[in-house]
């Protein structure tokens, strides 16, 4: 609609012109106030289309009485201005045209058969133009020229639009196909919350069993005795802890509502915390943190985000041996964590499908984690950069938004 009414003003402005230049240029007689008062009504019809798009949207039927309408003001015109002889009854085809485009086909054939109606309607009934002495020797030529004038504007009326209709209805299924894309995705991630809450359920008894069995073990004389088992026993005891810390936080991501389980905290505090957490559970691998932001703003405290850095460190430190970073860094008004490793890089075809399901240099069956990472960074109002390091290795960033200082919580 918004195409049709850009078209209506050119209409206006084109129709002026011509009947300035016909009727007192070139001195054709024209019935002016009727003329006048039929581009005076295209122009209120353009300002009543622009107030209905505002409050609704326009459905086809009201698309066709838009187009319909048009077809009538022109046909008034051309009555008015020698019927079917006239050289402009081709900008009949640009309504056609653009139904046919916009419009379901019977609506189109209907708009169709009223353009044909009217121009045979054109052939019987209509005024003629009189012209002056002075031009009837070239009427010919004007006529003429009126053909070549309106062959060139219905073609660059109709490559004009034709060309931005293609493109919108191109935006629009390009829109559709990463709705569709986004909902499959919160569809695996549903699935994915519901396996790993079951998951979390059915790991809760034997974790508690083997604490149990580890404890009853650290207490027994025979093994108290040897300062090496005990030491391996407390180690184990430590790492089912860690594994019932994190079922307990599964099950109460799952149970309670998002504004609930986060609160706002110091970015760098936030870094240090997970690198320190981080480097306990892989006590052979350097990691090198670096905070660099100015105290003041805040952040979102998600638990889900604090996972989405730690599948990146985990990644980083399969493909790197030697080193991992995590940097911290201030852009705008938004977060960036940034994980680096000095592995080989990422190949092409993973730097175009980054963050898909499945999607992994490991084989079939990986890339949930990094999908999740995409997930949360796009869940939080953020996104995800990927680069490979001209120096070798890669570089993922996620950018997440910032809060003001007041915005803590407590």
């Amino acid at each position: 609609m918004r195409q049709l009414i850009q078209l209506r003003w050119i209409a206006v402005v084109g129709q002026l012109v011509t009947i300035i230049v016909v009727h007192f240029g070139m001195g054709v007689s024209l019935p002016t106030g009727p003329l006048l008062g039929v581009v005076g009504l295209l122009a209120l019809a353009n300002l009543a289309g622009t107030l209905m798009l505002r409050r609704h949207r326009v459905t086809d039927l009201e698309f066709l009485l838009a187009l319909l309408f048009d077809v009538g003001t022109l046909t008034t015109q051309l009555y008015l201005t020698g019927g079917a002889d006239n050289p402009f009854t081709a900008l009949y085809l640009v309504q056609v045209v653009l139904g046919a485009i916009l419009l379901r086909t019977g609506l189109v054939w209907i708009l169709a058969l009223a353009t044909t109606a009217c121009f045979a309607l054109l052939t019987y009934r209509h005024r003629p133009l009189l012209f002056p002495p002075g031009l009837l020797g070239e009427v010919t030529d004007l006529y003429t020229l009126g053909r070549w004038l309106s062959f060139a504007l219905v073609a660059m009326l109709l490559v004009m639009f034709i060309t931005r209709i293609s493109r919108n209805l191109r935006a629009r299924e390009a829109y559709l196909a990463a709705m569709r894309q986004h909902a499959a995705e919160e569809d695996h991630i549903v699935r994915m919350g519901l396996f790993a809450s079951g998951a979390a359920h059915e790991l809760g008894t034997p974790l508690a069993s083997l604490s149990v069995i580890l404890s009853d073990w650290q207490r027994m004389p025979k093994l108290a005795d040897d300062p090496e088992l005990m030491g391996e026993l407390r180690e184990m005891q430590a790492e089912v802890q860690r594994c019932k810390s994190i079922v307990t936080e599964i099950l109460h991501s799952a149970g309670e509502p998002r504004s609930e389980t986060m609160g706002s905290i110091d970015p760098c505090t936030f870094v240090e915390e997970l690198a320190k957490a981080w480097q306990i559970a892989h006590p052979l691998m350097p990691l090198i943190c670096d905070c660099s932001l100015s105290t003041g703003p805040v952040m979102v405290g998600d638990p889900a985000l604090r996972q989405a850095v730690w599948n990146l460190l985990e990644n980083a430190a399969d493909v790197s041996p030697r080193r991992v970073h995590l940097l911290a860094a201030q852009r705008g008004d938004r977060l960036v964590l940034a994980v680096r490793d000095h592995g080989p890089g990422f190949s092409p075809e993973m730097l175009r499908h980054f963050g898909q399901p499945y999607r992994s240099s490991k084989g079939a069956g990986h890339g949930v984690g990094l999908f999740l990472v995409v997930t949360v960074a796009r869940r939080l109002g953020g996104r995800v950069e990927t680069t490979n390091l001209p120096e070798g290795g890669a570089e993922v960033r996620l950018l997440i938004p910032l809060a003001p200082a007041h915005g803590r919580q407590a």
